[in-house]
């Protein structure tokens, strides 16, 4: 038994106390996310040829070069002369196996900083987002945000403004360090603008200046559902740039689905362009669904897509379970949906998604 001790003390650290299954699950999906990543720099660099003998192997040589090219010059080098000296074998085997664990320590150590600063970056942009929704009197809010990587490029945010409520959702053309550098600007604009008393319309075509200003000639555009809600008159202002439209599950007339869809293009395309405001009145037990595209189109092992189909399946079945169920139910419900779905494939975009409810 003491001799057995030490094999599970090394077995636990290496695997961090995960299960077999769990590292399992863990290396599928890792594996699928590096296979799609080299598996689309070959594709784009393999000619058309389909059905010729020449294709499959011009598509595995691409293959091979998309993960060497990832490297610096100096570590390919030494990945060749590696190679060289395992082939050679006999005495050389020995020192081609040091020089890849040398390669081995260095792309670690690249990481290791690499995610260093991404996460001092998340831990901004976390300070960044509201940590606790605001209190309305006759409704509740509940969102999240799961970045496709450390960072986010998908923005929301809910904050009382001149005696209503003025909540928002975005994302950020891209993803990565570009769009959560991009998310902070427009959150900061955001907040800047609101404080003058300003109409939403007014509101969002000074956002759009802004956006404009910064979106390097349109290519790094936002999409955008931004409104304000009146808890007094139950009145909900909107406007959408350019985003999913959202879901509106009215409790009366047997869970009727309603899309806001008025708005315009989306912020930072054309500095003039106008956004139209519409208004809906809610009613007790109505439900708002606001995402980002990062959720319907999120995908299975087989390539197919969550679609906005599944999305209000998802939504039907948690207002069937529980009838009025929390804002933060029915949000927790949607996510583990689409996770659900995804099965072992990594999130290829970030995922954002707000509910507001009215109280019965």
């Amino acid at each position: 038994m003491s001799q057995q001790n030490p094999i599970a003390r090394f077995w636990a650290r290496i695997s961090d106390g995960m299960a077999l299954g769990q590292l399992w699950d863990q290396l599928r999906r890792e594996s699928v996310s590096g296979y799609q990543l080299y598996a689309h720099e070959a594709a784009q660099r393999t000619p058309a040829i389909a059905g010729r003998r020449g294709r499959p192997r011009h598509l595995w040589r691409e293959f091979l070069w998309a993960i060497v090219m990832k490297m610096s010059p100096a570590r390919r080098i030494l990945l060749v002369a590696a190679a060289v000296l395992l082939i050679l074998g006999s005495g050389y085997a020995l020192l081609g196996i040091l020089i890849l664990l040398g390669l081995l320590a260095l792309e670690v150590a690249d990481r290791v900083g690499m995610k260093r600063d991404l996460e001092i970056a998340r831990e901004i942009q976390l300070w960044l987002l509201p940590a606790r929704a605001p209190e309305i009197a006759g409704a509740e809010i509940a969102f999240t945000n799961l970045p496709a990587n450390t960072v986010s490029g998908d923005f929301y945010d809910a904050f009382p403004r001149q005696g209503r409520v003025l909540f928002a959702v975005a994302d950020v053309a891209g993803k990565g360090v570009p769009a959560a550098m991009l998310m902070a600007t427009f959150q900061a604009s955001l907040h800047t603008l609101a404080v003058e008393p300003h109409p939403l319309d007014s509101l969002i075509a000074a956002l759009n200046r802004y956006a404009s200003d910064a979106s390097q000639g349109g290519t790094r555009f936002t999409t955008a559902f931004i409104a304000e809600f009146d808890p007094a008159s139950r009145i909900l202002r909107y406007s959408n740039a350019g985003h999913n439209p959202p879901l509106l599950r009215r409790f009366s007339g047997g869970g009727r689905i309603e899309k806001l869809e008025s708005g315009g293009v989306p912020l930072g395309i054309l500095a003039e362009a106008e956004h139209a405001c519409a208004e809906t009145v809610l009613a007790p037990g109505d439900v708002l669904v606001v995402y980002s595209d990062g959720l319907t189109e999120s995908f299975d092992l087989q390539g197919g897509e969550y679609g906005e189909d599944r999305l209000i399946a998802a939504i039907e079945r948690a207002c069937a379970f529980q009838t009025n169920p929390p804002a933060a139910v029915l949000l927790q419900t949607v996510v583990a949906d689409c996770e659900r779905f995804r099965g072992g494939v990594r999130q290829q975009d970030d995922l954002t998604c707000l509910v507001l409810r009215l109280l019965p």
